[in-house]
């Protein structure tokens, strides 16, 4: 299993929250959240207001790391989906239970959104959809 990135990048910014972590770069983040952590709508608008700090008025990919098991609240991604900017929303995971809650996200957010078991996968797929737009 490889969760983590081989290639060097440059992190721009990291932000330490409550919940987990969340990795600005050029044009992606990505969050890692803690066990047994809860993102609620509240704690989804902090991320939302780093990204308009890093990314007010240019496309960006988000990758939510599951290294750990957390709660989503989904009513979350009616908001996401508000973010036009944001291109592409990948997760990244190799837990059977994370890849059955993909398919009821998915439901909820509406937009470009793919699971992957290698977090190289997932960069790539968001590098491309945040250039083709």
């Amino acid at each position: 299993m490889n969760v983590g990135s081989t290639k060097k990048t440059i992190i721009v910014r990291e932000y330490n929250l409550e919940i987990g972590t969340v990795q600005v770069y050029q044009d992606y983040m990505v969050a890692t959240f803690e066990e047994g952590a809860t993102l609620t709508l509240e704690r989804a608008y902090q991320i939302i207001g780093i990204s308009e700090i890093h990314f007010r008025d240019k496309p960006f990919g988000y990758i939510s790391l599951r290294k750990n098991s957390y709660a989503v609240d989904p009513t979350i991604y009616g908001y996401l989906r508000e973010l036009e900017n944001m291109k592409a929303f990948a997760i990244v995971s190799v837990k059977e239970i994370d890849m059955h809650n993909f398919k009821i996200e998915k439901l909820f957010y509406k937009k470009p959104m793919k699971f992957f078991i290698e977090f190289d996968n997932a960069l790539a797929w968001v590098k491309r959809r945040v250039k083709a737009k």
